[in-house]
């Protein structure tokens, strides 16, 4: 071989070790990160570290740092050039992660430095719908005044406003109606806000402002269930008294004839069913299979509904 051709070869061949980078300098960056060391991340970028070098799971330090509310090391290594908006294998980027673990002043950084907010895990969430599921309304009106989109979807259809009714925070629905959050949305199976909101508990606060902010009481989702069967579906016998105030149908049924009451029955909820009797229920109304409340409930041998709905007119 001529030595011209060796010698170069060789050359090559030190040029690339050279820049294929230290894999235990890389995994120690990612350790100082997580610590939030951050003379130990200039010593070790100063002997070669790369500042993206990412685990078997697509994780950076940055990403490390992020989720661990590290803002001296998430400065540090933005200054020394890490990608903001790299993905990990799930896709997920230093800012959602930031935001799932409730950092804000991490993901107020991030977002100077460039971090995309319409950035998406593999699951379409963005930092926002992560924010406004976990309540977190710092983060959420960080987000929002930055210029993120407040009727954003996920995969299954759910908008930043359905996941913070459906978990009861009823602070961030107040945020984000204010911020310009549609309210008669539904996701990929026909559910609203409302409809999570009183099938997540007594959160009247919740249910009140998503009623007062327009959302309609007689809703339905692909099943035919209004938000009144949702709310006695879930035990929810403070919704269902104020949504037949405020005009919900008593008598609807979804697409298997089911009625806020037999639903009620069904899932064994007297107090449930004492409040839609005493709001005037029809009792007679059968479902598809030709069953009553009665019916149902003498089926299940349930005698606290049973000693209700005897004493109910026909």
């Amino acid at each position: 071989m001529n030595i011209r051709i060796l010698f170069g070869s060789l050359l090559l061949l030190m040029s690339c070790s050279l820049f294929a980078g230290d894999p235990e300098l890389d995994r120690e960056l990612r350790l100082a990160a997580i610590v939030d060391d951050v003379e130990a991340i200039e010593k070790l970028l100063a002997k070669g570290a790369d500042v993206n070098s990412a685990n078997k799971y697509g994780k950076t330090a940055l990403m490390m740092a992020a989720e661990n509310g590290n803002l001296a090391a998430t400065s540090a290594l933005l200054s020394h050039g890490a990608d903001v908006n790299r993905k990990t294998v799930a896709d997920c980027t230093a800012l959602t992660l930031a935001a799932e673990n409730d950092e804000p002043e991490v993901t107020a950084l991030l977002i100077e430095r460039g971090a995309d907010l319409n950035a998406r895990t593999r699951s379409g969430a963005t930092a926002l719908l992560l924010a406004a599921r976990y309540g977190i309304d710092d983060m959420v009106e960080q987000l929002l005044f930055r210029g993120a989109n407040p009727n954003d979807r996920d995969k299954e259809g759910r908008t930043p406003l359905m996941l913070a009714a459906a978990h009861g925070h009823d602070k961030t629905v107040e945020l984000l109606l204010k911020h310009g959050a549609k309210v008669n949305l539904a996701d990929k199976k026909g559910k609203t806000a409302l409809m999570y909101a009183v099938e997540s508990g007594n959160n009247m606060n919740l249910v009140r402002a998503l009623v007062e902010a327009g959302e309609n009481v007689n809703a339905r989702s692909k099943d035919g269930a209004t938000p009144l069967i949702w709310a006695a579906g879930s035990g929810n016998a403070q919704a269902v008294g104020y949504l037949l105030q405020q005009g919900a149908d008593i008598n609807a049924q979804d697409n298997d004839g089911t009625t806020a009451l037999l639903e009620a029955v069904d899932v064994r909820e007297p107090e449930v069913v004492k409040e839609l009797i005493s709001r005037g229920a029809d009792v007679s109304i059968r479902n598809k299979e030709g069953k009553t409340v009665k019916d149902i409930a003498r089926g299940f041998r349930d005698q606290r509904c049973i000693q209700i709905l005897e004493g109910a007119k026909p």
